[in-house]
C-alpha cells in the first residue's frame, strides 16, 4: 500500500520557487473546475473533467513534469494527473450506465461519489504540498 512519505533533503533534489507556485497555481485551477460543479448544476466530476482550467491544468502536468522530476513534487503531478484520468473513468463508466437506463440509478449517485473523491484528492494533495509532503505513488 502507497504511503505518504517526507522525504529528507538530501535524498531528493529541493524544487524551485518557480515549480512550488506553479503546483499551487495546478491545484487552484483544478479545484477551481471542481467548485463549479458545486456552485453550478454540473456534477463536480463533470465540472472538473470539462473544465477549462482543469484542462489547462492537466496540459501543463504534462509540459512541466519533466522539470519536477527528481523532486518531490513530481508525486503531485502524477497525483494530479491520476485523480483526473481516473475520474474520467469513473465519468464513462458513469454514461454508459445511464445509457442503460437501468443503471441510471446507480450512475447518479456514483457521479456523486466521484465527485467528492475528486474533491478529497484536490485537498489533500494541496494540504500535501503546503506541508512540502510528497504524494504516496503507487507500487
Amino acid at each position: 500500500m502507497a504511503q505518504m512519505v517526507d522525504l529528507p533533503e538530501s535524498v531528493s533534489p529541493q524544487p524551485t520557487d518557480g515549480m512550488m507556485t506553479l503546483t499551487h497555481v495546478l491545484y487552484g485551477m483544478h479545484a477551481f473546475s471542481a467548485l463549479m460543479g458545486l456552485l453550478g448544476t454540473a456534477f463536480v466530476v463533470t465540472a472538473f473533467l470539462s473544465g477549462w482550467p482543469s484542462i489547462i491544468a492537466v496540459i501543463i502536468n504534462y509540459v512541466k513534469r519533466g522539470d519536477a522530476r527528481g523532486t518531490w513534487l513530481d508525486t503531485h503531478f502524477g497525483w494530479q494527473l491520476r485523480t483526473f484520468w481516473y475520474a474520467l473513468l469513473w465519468l464513462v463508466i458513469a454514461g454508459l450506465l445511464i445509457l442503460t437506463f437501468v443503471g441510471i440509478v446507480i450512475a447518479y449517485p456514483m457521479l456523486i461519489l466521484v465527485g467528492l473523491w475528486v474533491l478529497y484528492r484536490i485537498i489533500r494533495g494541496w494540504m500535501a504540498l503546503l506541508d512540502r509532503k510528497a504524494m504516496p505513488v503507487p507500487d
